[in-house]
């Protein structure tokens, strides 16, 4: 029977911890937690390609037999890494979204949030994410479902701001919100080559939310021409 490399007696990964003392779950649980933190820093200071069991360990301050204990494989690890750092930055800006109330505040929110990102190299971890993600269909999955957490927060955005404007009722909020977050992911890693680009398509994403901001702000007649013009435009 095998043990616990953190203390006899311990229920193996994935089984029942009925029994378990609560001191043991507690190093069981600082230990995944050290495991994923120390993952996402490996992918921020050495890359996907350098990523392995023995550098998060080493990241991690653990045994490396504890990536394979509680986690299974080093792909495993890497996707509940990016799963468990996509949950802390959702609930790190969570209350900024939800106070959001207009497109030109939620391309704003998504200016500041790039720069506070980039600044903490939250945006270095996602590009070797997605990089490992081209080849590897377990972290492919994993990487997705980390960002559907943000598409989910920016969905409810802009469910909420849209309600009532002349384009309400054309647009699919859910469509909307994948390709917002697809192109902010995007410019995070396109800045890394070009940041004064970056700056002008951000500039023209704020544009449009000017206009937005125009028709919303035209009166009753207006307005209804403009959603027939657009459901035409639509229908076509």
């Amino acid at each position: 029977m095998s043990e616990d490399p953190e203390s006899r007696g311990a229920a193996p990964r994935g089984k029942e911890t009925k029994g378990v003392d609560s001191k043991s779950g507690g190093r069981s649980r600082d230990t995944r937690t050290k495991l994923l933190e120390g993952a996402l820093r490996t992918l921020t200071e050495q890359g996907i390609a350098r990523t392995s069991a023995r550098t998060i360990a080493a990241a991690a301050g653990v045994n490396q037999g504890l990536v394979f204990y509680h986690f299974g494989s080093v792909d495993e690890l890497l996707g509940a890494a990016c799963h468990h750092g996509a949950e802390q930055r959702v609930s790190r800006y969570r209350a900024r979204l939800a106070a959001v109330t207009s497109l030109a505040e939620l391309l704003q929110f998504g200016r500041d949030m790039h720069a506070e990102e980039r600044a903490a190299g939250h945006v270095a971890v996602l590009g070797q994410l997605l990089a490992g993600a081209q080849t590897q269909p377990r972290l492919a999955a994993a990487a997705r479902l980390g960002l559907q957490l943000w598409i989910d927060e920016i969905e409810k955005v802009l469910e909420r701001v849209l309600t009532g404007t002349p384009i309400a009722d054309l647009t699919d909020s859910a469509g909307l919100a994948r390709a917002v977050a697809a192109s902010f992911v995007g410019l995070e890693l396109y800045e890394g080559v070009d940041q004064e680009g970056a700056g002008h398509a951000l500039d023209a994403l704020e544009q449009l939310a000017v206009l937005a901001s125009v028709l919303d702000e035209l009166g009753p007649l207006a307005q209804r021409a403009v959603r027939r013009r657009l459901r035409n435009t639509a229908q076509n």
